[in-house]
């Protein structure tokens, strides 16, 4: 019978950390998905580009689910913006492929760089505390998944969008600031 490892007791503001963790990811991989779904209707998901995106798409599918079971498993509540970020998200993934693959290349560039930064951050901070192993290792994982997805834009181009700097600028910055409040509320 093997040993169970007990884990370690979280001081407050472990206990802290680990929530918003939680909330900022769940809120943050639902909102991916509503990316990936909004390019989808416009871009036919049985063409090369269309199945690329849809690869994406089912990745970030698997890292929703993962941070669904541990919003209950850890008994940590939601984002009070989840709706909006899910509306936002499906918007801006029509939004960008209306203005052609390499701006819904563009906008997974901006947000993948953004998040590998975020999920860098917090993979930091679990090993500094040594809490949650489980967690850091998700966290590390879908950390290197959503480089290949930025990896993947940038393949497509992206940066050779017209207002390329503008587009990803203001990308990033719905992203940081969807990332601050959704650690809060």
């Amino acid at each position: 019978m093997p040993i169970k490892k007990k884990s370690k007791k979280l001081n407050s503001q472990d206990k802290k950390l680990i929530e918003e963790i939680i909330r900022v990811d769940h809120a943050g991989e639902h909102g991916a998905t509503q990316i990936y779904r909004g390019q989808l209707v416009i871009f036919n998901k049985n063409t090369p580009f269309g199945h690329e995106i849809k690869e994406m798409a089912d990745q970030e599918e698997v890292h929703k689910s993962k941070f669904d079971e541990l919003i209950i498993k850890e008994n940590v509540k939601p984002t009070i913006m989840f709706p909006l970020w899910n509306v936002a998200g499906f918007a801006l993934g029509v939004g960008t492929a209306l203005l052609g693959k390499k701006a819904a290349m563009a906008c997974t560039v901006a947000v993948e760089e953004v998040i590998g930064q975020h999920y860098e951050e917090q993979a930091e901070e679990l090993s500094k505390r040594k809490i949650k192993p489980e967690l850091l290792k998700t966290v590390k994982k879908f950390r290197e998944d959503e480089l290949e997805h930025h990896d993947t834009g940038v393949e497509h181009q992206a940066e050779m969008t017209t207002g390329y700097v503008l587009l990803a600028k203001t990308i990033k910055q719905l992203c940081y600031t969807a990332i601050k409040i959704s650690k809060k509320y």
